[in-house]
Order: C-alpha cells, then structure tokens, then sequence
C-alpha cells in the first residue's frame, strides 16, 4: 500500500484547508460521511501499517488482519461507521521510562479504533491546521522539532535572552474534555464527528499491576485526558494549546512582553527582552483558567546570556570558541540527549550479542545515522567526539571478546579500522555555528 496521499483525499484536504483558512469563521457541517469512504480508510489503514505499534486489548496485530482478508476487514468497520453502530474498544496501558526518569502512560487502542482515528485525522487535520498559529511546530504537516530549535536559536541570536522554561504538568492526561469539546466545537458542528471524537475520550483504560492483575479506569465517567499513543492524540493535544496561543495573540502578548513564544506539543519556551517574569504570571494564570497546570518545580526563569536551558533535545546558552575564548549564544546537543544515545547503543553492542557483525553494524549505524540526522544543527563537535568515542570502546570491547582477544586489542581493532575498514559511521561535525552567532561582550 503506498503511504503518498491518493489524489481524491489530497483535493478533499486542500478544499477544507482553503475554506477553513479563507473563513475563520466558518463551521463545517457535513464531515463524518468522508470518515468512512473507502478510500480514506484504506489510506488510513496504510498509514497506521507504516507506523506499526503493538496490538491493543484485543491482541489483533496486522499481520492477523490481512491474513483474514484485510478488505473484509476494512468494508466492516466502513459499515460500523457509516451505520452509526461503531464503538471504541479499550485502551491497553502500559507505561515507558521517561529520559529524565519515570515512567510516562501510553495508551494503545486497537488497530480498528487506529485506523478509525487516523481516517478522522485525514478529515479534521487541514481544518484545524489552517487555524494554528506558527509559533506552534508540533506534529504538524512541513514542520519538526528541529526548526522548533532554530527558531528557539534565532530568537537567542536576535536578543530574546530572558527565557521563560516551562513545563506543563502531564499535559496529555489533564486536558478536560468538555473545554476540549469546545475547542472543537468551534469549526465542527457535525454532531456525528463531534460524538466520534468524544467516544475515543470516554473509552476505558486496561492496566496490568505489578502482580498481572487486570484494572480498569477512565471509561463514561472520565472527565480529563486523552491518551499518548491514540493517533488522534496530537490533533486534540494540539487544538487545546491553541486556546494558549490563540490568546497569546489575540491580546498582544508578544508586542506587551517584546516576546517570542515557540511551542511543541506540551513543551514551549518564551523569550523575552527583560520581561519573561511577567509573561510567566500571565502563562501561569491562563493556564489555571483553561485547566492546565504549570509544574512549579521544573518551570523556571533564566538569562539565556548567562544559563543554559533544555528544549527539545538540545541545550542553549553560552559558550566560547576554543582558539579566542570569545563567547556566544550556542544550540548543542544535550547531556541527556548524548547519554540517551549512548543508552540505546549498549544493548546492540552488549557481551553475548548472537548476530553477525554485519548485522550489528548495520544497527549501530541506523541509530547513529538518525541521532545525528536530528543532531545535525548548531554546536555539536563535543558531542559527537563523546559519541564517537564511546562507539569506538564499545565496538573494541564487542570485537575484542568475540575473537578472543588478550588484552585491550586497541592495535587490531584501531580507530581507524573500526571506522573505516569496518565501516562504523563516525559522526563528523565542525564548530561552525550554523546561523550567525551573536557574540556576548
């Protein structure tokens, strides 16, 4: 099945980009009809193939589904939709470490209810996207969390040094529905896309204890939230901040504060010049009003000239060049985002790894590939020499104790072997800063 968008829904989208964006006004009142087409779910089905993920509660996966005939499959759950009699099942929750610590909930619905949600993302996305503003870069069509960065960057270099690092306090599981709704409701007046959308927040949530025992929450009764992992999750998650940023400019906050705000998901930092304490008591108080918490021990004020904050993987603030000692505004990757890598490489390159070398290089060097392809901005020579070297040890001490080598074998298993004659990637970078640094006297 081929992930480019068939031509039919592309033109649908366009349409309902071009009138949503030409009429802010407007309420779409005709939309739950385009969910079931067979055409949008057959690409929704592509779409949520592509992505994989484990089963949910039912344990179907897909290869189950397509080998019980997946057209079969779909022509159901386009009858279950177009008949109105389609209802969610339960979401599987299981919980993943943060890469600060803890654990974060993740929501997994069934493949069905996937794809049913993907369908209404490729309806209600160009809607909502035409109205969103863009300081906003989150899970949004032609944008990334790297330019999220570069405009964090650029605002540095141009003087927004007084910095507001927030963090919302478990953003995706507090977002209160009825607001949501509302939010909604703004450009949807479909009552059956309306009540589509509401049932993927009512589901239950199954959840295994620590002794396998089965628990069931959320359900009808749930008033907050909307799990990460459900596909639809994004959109909803960015359609509530729009509340945030829609006021943000509607009152001028930017021009009242000379502020900058660049927004990703449920992470957004705002730069100021000398007024980010009173962007914050405003932040704090909207946030309050629409039902959002700030979390008061991580969010925190900074003078970006003289502190370094994190966002999205990266680190700013200060730093000098080696050779003059002068000193300017960086973007560099971070500590975590380094130990994070390197992390992901140790159970590659663990002791009793079966495969052959060709394979494990072959592992090695994806996650090296795709960790410097989002790497690839700003300052970021130290970083990579950390990495490089720690390749470089872990790749030796695998080799060395597969071919039963005395000693530390840095000889036969040299920098230069490893990374040219066995073909490891050694990241390379220079210390060039890749938009013109703005010096700090």
């Amino acid at each position: 099945m081929s992930l480019e968008t068939p031509s039919k829904i592309r033109d649908l989208q366009r349409k309902l980009y071009v009138k949503a964006k030409q009429e802010p006004d407007f309420r779409f009142y005709l939309l739950y009809d385009k969910v079931h087409r067979e055409d949008v779910l057959r690409h929704a089905y592509a779409l949520c193939r592509a992505n994989g993920g484990a089963p949910g509660v039912d344990g179907m996966n897909f290869e189950a589904i397509e080998a019980s005939g997946l057209l079969g499959w779909l022509d159901q759950l386009g009858k279950d939709l177009r008949e109105k009699t389609y209802q969610p099942g339960p979401v599987r929750r299981v919980k993943i470490p943060k890469p600060g610590g803890g654990e974060r909930p993740l929501g997994i619905p069934n493949i069905r209810d996937r794809v049913a949600q993907q369908a209404a993302v490729l309806i209600l996305g160009p809607i909502f996207e035409a109205d969103f503003a863009d300081s906003a870069y989150g899970y949004r069509p032609k944008r990334s969390a790297q330019q999220a960065v570069e405009a964090v960057h650029g605002a540095l270099i141009e003087g927004y040094t007084d910095i507001v690092d927030a963090d919302l306090s478990k953003y995706f599981d507090t977002i209160p529905h009825h607001e949501l709704m509302q939010s909604v409701a703004r450009r949807v007046t479909d009552r059956w896309m309306l009540k589509l959308v509401k049932s993927w927040l009512k589901v239950p949530v199954s959840e295994r204890d620590e002794r396998g025992r089965t628990r069931i929450t959320g359900g009808k009764k749930s008033t907050r939230g909307t799990p990460q992992g459900g596909v639809i999750s994004p959109l909803l998650a960015n359609i509530y901040m729009h509340r945030y940023l829609r006021a943000w400019d509607a009152r001028e906050k930017g021009e009242e504060y000379e502020a900058r705000i660049v927004n990703y998901a449920d992470d957004f930092v705002i730069l100021s010049r000398r007024k980010a304490a009173e962007a914050l008591t405003w932040t704090r108080g909207v946030m309050t009003a629409i039902g959002l918490t700030l979390n008061e021990t991580k969010t925190r004020l900074c003078d970006a000239r003289t502190e370094h904050f994190d966002f999205l993987g990266y680190t700013f603030g200060p730093e000098h060049y080696r050779k003059t000692g002068s000193r300017y505004l960086a973007a560099k990757p971070s500590k975590k985002s380094v130990l994070r890598v390197k992390e992901k490489l140790r159970p590659i390159l663990y002791r009793g790894n079966p495969l052959p070398w060709e394979l494990i290089r072959q592992d090695v060097n994806r996650l090296l590939a795709g960790w410097a392809a989002y790497f690839s901005y700003g300052t970021r020579a130290r970083a990579y020499n950390a990495v490089n070297q720690y390749v470089e040890e872990r790749v030796r001490n695998f080799l060395r104790r597969r071919h039963k080598v005395v000693g530390r074998a840095i000889r036969r298993f040299s920098n230069q072997v490893i990374f040219e004659e066995l073909g490891v990637i050694r990241l390379r970078s220079s210390q060039r800063v890749q938009r013109t640094a703005r010096a700090l006297s």
